[in-house]
């Protein structure tokens, strides 16, 4: 067995029992290794300790319980490890810094930690060959766009430290929020976009402010770049040229959307990319395609920068 099947293997325990108590001995002891060398192999590869990877675990299983309606906090509480409300309560707002309380009274998306699939960084696959893991299926080719995209939406800063897979931490997901208010409005702005297409895109990152902007929006019917400021709309243009495309289909949208495309984006960036010695532009875009209901899929768009780029 390899190291990371091992470790795989106790993050697969980990989601069956995450109502009871569950000791790092024992995923030891069922990794074949001593606590130490396991401790010290989970945070290489997960990214967190134990601990608080199954703390983070639970959190977020609770965020999805608490979705529903008719299920008391307690319960939520109770049916993720939690002992008391309090102790919920507390460590919920120490990581979506919401309460479980305001959270359900809101509108806001939380930015989750998702279980990752420790064995796509392990996994190679060449342009054009899908990549199935998990519960998602995953694909890499190239593509060129001869005419650039004009898009309308919404951008908003994000924290590079609270937006996993860019950072570590969770928190209020902005990008969620963006999403959710431009489709409350697009219904009143209808004449302005094509129906099938819509587009989410990350650049500006700034090191100093520690944030990168941003962007939520749809494909725009061609007109005078007026009528779009005028509805208080940013514009944000898809540029032609030569892309690396990551295609992803999911079970469902929110998988899609949530699980489905941080393990996708840290496949294509921290495993494909660098394997195939290529380096991209500072910016990335996600592609919803709204006209398919059949089938939950999107495209992660990168631009990859050419070696005459590099040594310029």
């Amino acid at each position: 067995m390899h190291s990371w099947e091992a470790i795989e293997k106790t993050l697969n325990f980990i989601e069956e029992n995450l109502t009871g108590e569950i000791q790092t001995d024992t995923l030891a002891d069922l990794a074949c290794l001593s606590p130490f060398y396991y401790q010290r192999l989970f945070k290489r590869l997960v990214k967190k300790p134990v601990q608080e990877y199954i703390k983070l675990r639970r959190l977020a299983k609770a965020a999805d319980i608490l979705d529903n309606p008719e299920c008391r906090i307690i319960d939520a509480a109770m049916e993720c490890g939690f002992s008391s409300h309090a102790g919920f309560t507390r460590a919920f707002k120490e990581v979506y810094h919401i309460t479980p309380e305001d959270y359900r009274k809101s509108s806001v998306m939380l930015n989750t930690f998702n279980k990752p699939e420790i064995s796509m960084g392990y996994v190679l696959i060449d342009e054009g060959f899908p990549l199935i893991t998990g519960n998602i299926i995953l694909e890499i080719y190239r593509r060129t766009l001869t005419e650039p995209e004009i898009y309308l939406g919404y951008e908003g800063a994000v924290n590079i430290s609270e937006q996993i897979p860019a950072g570590e931490s969770t928190g209020i997901d902005v990008p969620g929020q963006l999403w959710q208010q431009f489709h409350d409005k697009k219904d009143d702005l209808a004449g302005l976009f094509q129906d099938n297409t819509e587009l989410g895109m990350c650049y500006g990152a700034d090191p100093g402010s520690g944030t990168f902007k941003y962007f939520a929006g749809g494909l725009a019917i061609p007109s005078d770049i007026s009528t779009y400021t005028a509805d208080g709309l940013t514009v944000q243009s898809l540029e032609a040229g030569e892309y690396i495309v990551c295609r992803v289909e999911a079970e469902s949208f929110k998988e899609l959307v949530t699980n489905a495309l941080d393990q996708a984006s840290r496949y294509l960036f921290s495993t494909w990319l660098p394997k195939h010695a290529l380096t991209t532009r500072p910016f990335s875009a996600e592609k919803y395609f709204t006209a398919d209901k059949d089938i939950n899929s999107l495209e992660i768009w990168a631009s990859p920068i050419d070696t005459i780029e590099k040594s310029s």
